[in-house]
């Protein structure tokens, strides 16, 4: 990360050093709350979890989505939210569980998906950095994130920390010591993770308009985060791909040099995920990945071995950091981005 003096730094980058601050402050804040909701959760044997969310909130759903259905067998569905504000549908969802993810929890639609919810069988739980907020009143368990203000238009510390309240809320349904011990370690993992360089997308990318960003599972989710930042900050048109699905379609304007961001996480997917990287490159594209080393492909470092759900969190941790000099290599200010604003209240 290139630092700058404190008098010249971004919002956004004084949000992305705050990260592991934040995270210790998350895990120590919240960790009963999260213990008696989960446990709360597990004992009502629920068939099955559904997510609200908007923007950056609904990929931290989607990435707690894969973490579910790969650690707990409980499988997990997006509610769109217009269903209960626009649609005015009840759903049936008797014994189920209801994870809504908003920073701000004000939305007026996700705080009507939300209270749909519970009236039609849900266990209702927030995951929100404001605990008086609309959100919270309508559910039954609020996480509270703990990530303190956050300025920047372009979400940071909130998005890292609502990934892991879920992922602690996952550890404890699971009863899982070791994605515990994972999740206590990131705070000083993290600290590792944003000072990482991205010279070499930092270099490609400072005069290019398009990127794919490839990933699997609980990566894939990760990938449309990423995606999102380059539109948002920088102002450049990313592209998220399940390397399951670039060879369908995508795959056809990737020529000589088109940039791919390959996220390679070190899990059952990694064999498939590098049989997509050979073959987009075979098509010429110039790929950048952190774990991954193939030929003619520029590898940038990570935060070494962890849980492979915790990896995730240090890739978009570092990324963060890499995102928010590129914007302002580029000319922008990613405080902020044109045509947004920080809280956005659909209905």
């Amino acid at each position: 990360m290139n630092d700058m003096s404190p008098i010249n730094q971004t919002l956004m980058q004084r949000e992305i050093q705050e990260i592991p601050a934040a995270l210790s402050r998350m895990i120590a804040r919240a960790n009963e709350t999260i213990h008696a909701a989960a446990g709360q959760a597990k004992a009502m044997d629920p068939a099955f979890l559904v997510t609200i969310a908007r923007g950056s909130s609904d990929h931290c759903a989607a990435y707690l989505k894969y973490a579910f259905e790969i650690s707990a067998g409980l499988p997990v569905a997006s509610i769109g939210p217009s269903i209960a504000s626009v649609y005015g549908q009840n759903l049936r969802l008797k014994n189920s569980v209801a994870l809504s993810v908003s920073q701000s929890g004000q939305s007026p639609d996700i705080v009507a998906a939300a209270d749909m919810c519970r009236t039609n069988g849900s266990l209702t739980i927030a995951i929100t950095n404001d605990v008086e907020s609309p959100l919270a009143t309508v559910s039954d368990h609020t996480f509270d994130i703990s990530a303190g203000p956050e300025k920047s238009v372009a979400a940071t510390k909130t998005f890292v920390t609502s990934l892991v309240a879920g992922l602690l809320f996952l550890a404890h349904f699971n009863k899982d010591q070791e994605l515990l011990d994972a999740i206590n370690r990131l705070p000083d993992q993290c600290e590792i993770a944003i000072q990482s360089r991205w010279d070499p997308l930092l270099d490609y990318m400072k005069d290019r308009g398009s990127l794919y960003v490839l990933g699997r599972g609980p990566s894939f989710a990760i990938a449309h985060e990423i995606a999102l930042k380059f539109k948002e900050t920088c102002q450049i048109h990313a592209e998220a791909y399940s390397t399951a699905e670039v060879m369908h379609g995508p795959v056809s304007i990737v020529g000589e040099g088109f940039p791919i961001l390959a996220l390679v996480n070190n899990d059952v997917a990694q064999a498939s995920v590098r049989q997509s990287i050979e073959a987009v490159r075979a098509n010429g594209a110039k790929v950048f990945t952190e774990q991954y080393n193939p030929a003619k492909t520029t590898s940038m470092k990570s935060a070494g071995p962890v849980h492979p759900l915790t990896e995730p969190v240090l890739s978009i941790a570092s990324f963060y950091a890499f995102i928010e000099e590129l914007s302002r290599l580029r000319g922008n200010n990613p405080d902020l981005p044109p045509n947004l604003r920080k809280v956005t209240e659909t209905i």
